[in-house]
């Protein structure tokens, strides 16, 4: 009997247990939590799975209840968990959802966390041979110094051979300083075939709000996305022109996800071998639908529902309205009822709260991007 065909897709990442009010209530006015898991690297496996493709995430958890629930949630998506390992002596990072009229507030307790053990040998697993894709976000090069051996490995080694290498710069501002991040940042986004970064983002990292001159800032990357939040998204090849989109008018009941899910859109079209303009708007399809839910992830849409939409005239594209048009049917919140009056892309409007591992959790605004919140 053939073995099972390998992973399509491998990501790479933390996945931490989230913990959010029940009523949306303020954290500290709330009776009770519900308990879900959330990452960056996750959240994009679990929406590539939706989409049909064979995903492999590689992480690292605690030997403990949450280690164990958030393998469990990923692998109950459809995702290969077997590259995940097992740490006895470090926990499972844990974070908290923060509901407030403006924005969502994020606190993590994450320090020294199992992930953060993360190494270059990670990738050496040979069930991830012969991936097509392989997924990293600005997330764990900070986590620690192996972490970010881990990356820089995997975008200048290429350990997965002719895999494509996709980048999330997804910037984190309070958890390291802004010139190093910049620098770092900018260093692996200019080595990947594929980056994905918000407009903000490059504003605060590099001192930029233009498309082009973020790819200019970037000469060595294959294609750059630039999201817009709700505007639209820019895709920039190495060579040939730029390719605009407008985001679609969304219906929020919580941002969080909605970049990752972006992502998952984006890059499940470019493995079909899609054009950009068709990429992005699957990306913002598939945001959307994020974007109608309160947690991180969504139910993916129907492959010919997503098809239908991606193929219609510019005209008819600019018009659509994600409700009437059936684009959040089967998420929780969908349809005219319990949808948030809000209209984003998918971009931050979520609030960074610094790394409480020692039970000091400090303040802050988060950027573009961040409203994946789940890292």
């Amino acid at each position: 009997m053939s073995a099972a065909p390998g992973p399509e897709v491998v990501t790479v990442g933390e996945t931490m247990v989230v913990m959010s009010p029940d009523d949306g209530s303020p954290l500290e006015r709330a009776g009770r939590l519900r308990l879900g898991v959330g990452g960056a690297e996750s959240n994009l496996a679990i929406g590539l799975a939706g989409l049909g493709h064979r995903v492999a995430w590689v992480s690292r958890v605690g030997d403990d209840p949450f280690g164990r629930m958030v393998v469990g949630e990923v692998a109950g998506a459809g995702v290969d968990v077997e590259s995940v390992a097992v740490d006895p002596d470090a926990p499972t990072g844990v974070y908290f959802k923060d509901p407030r009229p403006e924005a969502t507030a994020v606190h993590y307790y994450r320090a020294g966390s199992a992930a953060s053990r993360l190494d270059p040998g990670a990738l050496d697993d040979p069930r991830l041979a012969g991936a097509r894709l392989l997924h990293l976000s600005g997330i764990t090069p900070v986590l620690s110094a192996s972490c970010h051996a881990l990356v820089a490995h995997a975008v200048d080694a290429r350990p997965l051979g002719d895999a494509l290498v996709s980048f999330d710069v997804n910037h984190r501002p309070r958890l390291w300083p802004a010139d190093r991040a910049a620098d770092v940042l900018r260093g692996i986004a200019d080595r990947a075939d594929i980056v994905l970064v918000g407009l903000d983002e490059a504003e605060r990292l590099w001192g930029t709000a233009d498309p082009q001159a973020v790819r200019r800032l970037l000469p060595h990357a294959g294609t750059v996305v630039v999201k817009d939040g709700a505007v639209g998204a820019t895709a920039l090849p190495r060579t040939g022109p730029a390719v605009f989109v407008p985001a679609l008018r969304a219906p929020v009941v919580e941002p969080v996800g909605a970049g990752d899910a972006f992502a998952a859109g984006y890059l499940s079209a470019v493995l079909r071998g899609l054009d950009q303009t068709a990429a992005l708007r699957c990306g913002h399809v598939v945001a959307v639908r994020a974007l109608a839910v309160p947690g991180d992830c969504a139910p993916p849409p129907r492959r010919r529902d997503l098809d239908d939409v991606v193929a219609l005239p510019a005209d008819r594209w600019a018009a659509i309205d994600p409700v009437t048009a059936g684009l959040v049917d089967g998420v929780v919140g969908g349809g005219p009822a319990g949808l948030g009056d809000g209209c984003v892309g998918p971009e931050d409007v979520s609030t960074e709260v610094a790394d409480g591992g020692s039970g000091n959790v400090g303040t802050g605004a988060a950027g573009p991007g961040n409203e994946r919140g789940s890292r």
